[in-house]
């Protein structure tokens, strides 16, 4: 099936858990839960849970669709973003309900920059990294203690946690790495920038920028995180199937690029 654009959420499991709780909790089934995490044999027997396993939850009904991670005992806002390969400032600054980093509760929600694959037949955790430009380290920590998952064997239907592109003040939660994109596609996500001003433009592969630069604005300029929407048309064709969107930021003493985010694209 490939990417699945709904929420999921990423809970640990703690003692006195059953498939059939958690799924009333978030909003999801017992079946959905039992798929996206191969808790079956011959992975494991049938509907087994214990305290400590991570679950990776379908609860589709949640709009807009995110990845939701539940705090859970022992965890700090600094271990979060290292397992979703973000920055510490990203996590804290694209969930508004933290005052403080230091400070966060068991049972927590906090907004996570990642998406969900759903493996298909042939997939290999190498071709996947490959096919979104995403370090295949990236991919194995962040699905690190899930239920179900083995860096060496996967198999079709089980949903791997994929994290998204981002640097420390800019994260794009659309396109998604490897979307099809066409002239006026659209480009959003989150960043934290001077006077709120940030920057697109689109490459191929050949190097050939497609859509030169142009400039949108977050709703709130640094220190804060603001949402930011661009309609990016091409000027010029792809002279490759496949490039880049970039989104960044220039510095206000040279001009230089900075945070610079690269979001794998394919052309339409």
């Amino acid at each position: 099936m490939g990417v699945i654009r709904e929420t999921h959420i990423v809970y640990t499991v703690r003692q006195g858990d059953t498939l059939y709780s958690i799924a009333a909790r978030f909003g999801s089934t017992v079946e959905a839960i039992v798929r996206a995490n191969a808790i079956y044999p011959p992975f494991t027997d049938p509907y087994l849970i214990y305290p400590g396993m991570v679950l990776l939850i379908p609860a589709p009904q949640i709009q807009p669709y995110r990845t939701i991670y539940i705090v859970a005992p022992g965890d700090t806002l600094y271990r979060i973003a290292l397992r979703f390969s973000a920055h510490l400032d990203l996590i804290a600054g694209i969930n508004r309900g933290i005052q403080d980093p230091n400070i966060i509760t068991v049972g927590q929600p906090l907004w996570v920059p990642a998406f969900t694959y759903e493996i298909s037949s042939g997939d290999t955790l190498a071709r996947i990294a490959r096919h979104f430009q995403i370090p295949l380290n990236a991919i194995l920590y962040a699905n690190e203690g899930r239920a179900g998952f083995s860096p060496d064997v996967i198999y079709p239907g089980y949903r791997l946690i994929i994290p998204l592109p981002s640097s420390r003040n800019i994260v794009v939660i659309r396109p998604l790495p490897a979307d099809t994109v066409s002239s006026g596609f659209i480009a959003e996500g989150f960043a934290r920038a001077f006077e709120a001003n940030v920057l697109l433009q689109v490459r191929d592969n050949n190097d050939v920028i497609v859509s030169g630069e142009r400039a949108t604005t977050a709703t709130e300029g640094g220190p804060a995180y603001g949402y930011f929407f661009a309609r990016l048309p091409f000027d010029r064709q792809p002279t490759t199937r496949t490039g880049e969107l970039w989104v960044y930021t220039r510095s206000p003493r040279d001009g230089s690029i900075t945070d610079l985010v690269q979001v794998k694209v394919s052309f339409f």
